[in-house]
């Protein structure tokens, strides 16, 4: 979001924005949300670049799609266009220990399938139909961001991965190289600036909130004729 809101602040639209991107994937609304950032990018008319070094798979994925041009090494992972839900139900075992478990909802599907409580085969027939609508939603996102994928979208959203070399036959990357070769060929027409957040620096901090509380200790103890105590630190 920060390096974002820079790129946007800064730039134009004869800039290039370039993300170097490594993702599995993870949850939905998360990296909906990190997709909808790279959105904007789009949206103000800079060109953006998605370089692939080792993974873009499943939510990676869906991040990649936000790209003009997708970049990948050849032996980058990339695809895994699906959904998976994995939720543990130790209801039975709870039983077996005369253990009771009460789960009080109210709505039809407020609950269908969960860690504890009886699973029903109605409440595992709707979560399926949960998945496969955030599947759908998925590939129409990928469809419209990608339009030379819309005849072919079932047979890359399969939820397979496939490395790049592959990936580019069937439409999912644009090119194969390198973060380092692209950035080193812009390098020779671009100026290319590193946008990083501000790391700080927790060793330094704890080194002085240690200090000032001595400080502050000292103080507290010194005869009220010497000393006057400080005032509060914000560190």
């Amino acid at each position: 979001r920060e390096q974002i809101s820079i790129c946007l602040a800064a730039g134009s639209k004869f800039d290039t924005v370039c993300v170097v991107l490594t993702s599995g994937g993870g949850a939905v609304t998360m990296y909906g949300l990190a997709a909808a950032q790279l959105a904007r990018v789009r949206k103000a008319g800079l060109r953006l670049v998605v370089c692939v070094d080792s993974i873009a798979a499943s939510g990676g994925y869906l991040m990649a799609t936000m790209a003009n041009e997708i970049c990948a090494s050849p032996f980058a992972l990339v695809g895994s266009v699906g959904v998976i839900s994995i939720v543990p139900n130790v209801q039975k075992l709870l039983e077996k220990h005369d253990v009771n478990t009460y789960v009080l909802t109210a709505g039809k599907f407020k609950r269908t399938i969960d860690v504890v409580g009886d699973v029903t085969d109605e409440g595992k027939a709707k979560a399926i139909e949960e998945l496969e609508a955030i599947h759908q939603v998925f590939k129409d996102h990928i469809c419209v961001n990608r339009p030379a994928l819309v005849g072919t979208i079932d047979q890359v959203a399969t939820g397979e991965a496939w490395l790049a070399v592959e990936g580019i036959k069937k439409g999912l990357v644009d090119s194969i190289m390198t973060s380092d070769e692209f950035l080193h060929a812009a390098c020779k027409t671009h100026d290319v600036v590193h946008i990083k957040p501000k790391t700080r620096n927790r060793v330094m901090e704890g080194l002085l909130q240690g200090a000032a509380a001595s400080a502050a200790q000292f103080f507290k103890s010194a005869p009220a004729s010497g000393f006057k105590q400080p005032e509060p630190l914000l560190l």
